[in-house]
C-alpha cells in the first residue's frame, strides 16, 4: 500500500497538471470502437485509461490523435501523461512502455490468382506490399523486409485502395481489418499465419521511471484481475483482440 508521501510524489510526476491526460490512437478501430454519452471516444483503450485515472483518484482527459505515429511524435511535447499505443522498438526511444495488455495479429492478404503461398515468398525482389504508414506493423516490416518494396498509404482504407488499384502483390494489415477487406475482393487469400502480433501497451515519458513502474504494475494487475478480458467482452471485440500473455 502506498503511503501518502509516495502517492503525492507519484501524482506530481504522473499527473503534473492535476488531470490525467491520455494520448489515444484513434485509428485502431478495435481499441476505440464506440463513443460514450458525452460523445467522447470509448472502447478498450479509453476504458483502460479511465481505470487508471480512477485508481489515481483524478479526472481523465482524452487526447485524440489520428494515428500511432502522431501519438509518438507528441511524446516530447508535454501533450499527454500516458499514451495508449502499440509497443514498437523505435517508439521505445521516447516512450517507456508497460507490458502489453492486449494484442492483435498482423498478417497478409494476396489478390486472386497470386502465386504467393507462404510467408517466405512475400519478401522477394519485385514484390510490392501495401501498408498503412507508421503503423506498428509498418515499422516491423521496415526492419524485416529486405527485398520487396513497401508502398505506404495514410489510412487502413487507403492501403487497401492502393493494393487494389495499383494491383500490388500483398496487403499487410491487422487480421480483423483484412477479413473485412477480403470480402471486398472475391478470390483473395488471407494468410493463416501471422508475421507479428501488434501488442497494445500503456506508456509514459522515458524520464519518469517511478511513473512508468506504477503504470507497469497497473497493467499487470489489470490483466491478472480479469479487467482487460472484461473490457474486451464489454466492447464486443472478442476473437479480434486477445489478452496479451
Amino acid at each position: 500500500m502506498m503511503n501518502a508521501s509516495d502517492r503525492q510524489q507519484l501524482l506530481d510526476t504522473l499527473v503534473p497538471h492535476g488531470v490525467l491526460r491520455a494520448g489515444i490512437n484513434m485509428s485502431n478501430f478495435l481499441l476505440v470502437n464506440q463513443t460514450d454519452d458525452a460523445g467522447l471516444p470509448n472502447g478498450v483503450s479509453p476504458a483502460m485509461a479511465r481505470a487508471l485515472a480512477d485508481e489515481l483518484g483524478v479526472e481523465l482527459k482524452l487526447i485524440a490523435y489520428e494515428g500511432p505515429g502522431d501519438v509518438a511524435d507528441a511524446a516530447t511535447r508535454d501533450e499527454w501523461d500516458i499514451a495508449n499505443i502499440a509497443l514498437e522498438t523505435e517508439r521505445a526511444k521516447v516512450i517507456q512502455f508497460s507490458p502489453a495488455y492486449c494484442e492483435i495479429q498482423a498478417t497478409y492478404l494476396t489478390p486472386p490468382g497470386s502465386a504467393i503461398m507462404t510467408m517466405e515468398q512475400v519478401d522477394q525482389p519485385g514484390h510490392r506490399i501495401a501498408v498503412k504508414a507508421r503503423s506498428a506493423y509498418d515499422l516491423w516490416l521496415t526492419r524485416h523486409i529486405k527485398q520487396a518494396t513497401l508502398m505506404r498509404a495514410s489510412t487502413l482504407d487507403e492501403s487497401f485502395e492502393l493494393f487494389r488499384d495499383e494491383k500490388l502483390d500483398v496487403l499487410a494489415g491487422l487480421r480483423p481489418k483484412l477479413l473485412q477487406q477480403q470480402a471486398q475482393m472475391p478470390g483473395s487469400r488471407l494468410f493463416d499465419d501471422s508475421f507479428m502480433a501488434v501488442q497494445q501497451c500503456m506508456g509514459c515519458q522515458v524520464d519518469k521511471p517511478a511513473a512508468a513502474e506504477f503504470v507497469q504494475d497497473f497493467v499487470n494487475r489489470a490483466k491478472a484481475s480479469g479487467l482487460v478480458a472484461s473490457l474486451i467482452r464489454k466492447f464486443e471485440v472478442e476473437g479480434r483482440l486477445s489478452v496479451a500473455p
